[in-house]
């Protein structure tokens, strides 16, 4: 079974191209994370947000990701921080087309 671990955050920029800049060294840092299969960044200049969509190959690597990454999003002053754990249907999820190996 996968997991899915969303998260999303008020977040004032940069977005873009200057996101990908600014962001470039902590995407390569979390793809080392352990049991991490995949990340989708997200960014939302209108309304303000960012965060992203992650699949973990195991729960416990899950839940520990999440209080590692809520804790960095703190540390540099972000509240409001929405993250939630889902297992996910990998049966129905690749009949839509999901890519979860």
């Amino acid at each position: 079974m996968k997991y899915l671990l969303q998260f999303d955050f008020p977040f004032s920029g940069p977005f873009g191209d200057a996101f990908f800049n600014a962001m470039q060294d902590l995407a390569k840092d979390i793809a080392t994370e352990p049991g991490l299969v995949s990340k989708i960044w997200t960014e939302n200049e209108e309304t303000q947000e960012a965060g992203g969509i992650y699949v973990f190959d195991n729960l416990d690597d899950a839940n520990r990701y999440l209080k590692k990454h809520s804790e960095r999003l703190q540390s540099f002053g972000i509240t409001d921080i929405n993250a939630k754990v889902f297992n996910i249907n990998e049966e129905l999820s690749a009949i839509c087309h999901a890519k979860l190996d």
